[in-house]
């Protein structure tokens, strides 16, 4: 899931600074960095909820968890919609499986590939 480098996702860093806990200053060693991307992958990985692949988290559309939640939450807003119909003025949200996920886009709005690397240790 989240085994790609900082040179594969150019944005990637952002995901790691804007999370709470990240450092104010370079961390203090190399096993401390690791410690720390490691809790990191962790959280972003089976914690995180992102809008990009409808606030499920990255383990839960790798494992295929991601259908039955989707489905799940489209029954409830379906359910909501049809008791209290005066409450909506329009559809409910989409809670469609996107077909393809990206980590990010490109200017124009495209999705960017990301190739498997391989680690150069």
């Amino acid at each position: 899931l989240f085994e790609t480098g900082l040179n594969d996702c150019p944005n990637l860093l952002d995901h790691y600074k804007y999370r709470p806990g990240f450092p104010g200053r370079p961390f203090e060693s190399l096993e401390h960095a690791r410690a720390w991307v490691a809790g990191f992958a962790g959280w972003y990985n089976d914690e995180h909820r992102h809008s990009g692949i409808r606030f499920v988290t990255p383990g839960e559309r790798h494992n295929g968890e991601d259908i039955d939640v989707l489905e799940q939450r489209k029954a409830v807003y379906e359910a909501a919609r049809k008791a209290h119909p005066e409450r909506w003025s329009g559809d409910i949200r989409i809670w469609n499986r996107p077909e393809t996920v990206s980590l990010y886009r490109d200017k124009s709005g495209h999705l960017n590939k990301l190739e498997p690397t391989q680690n150069q240790d």
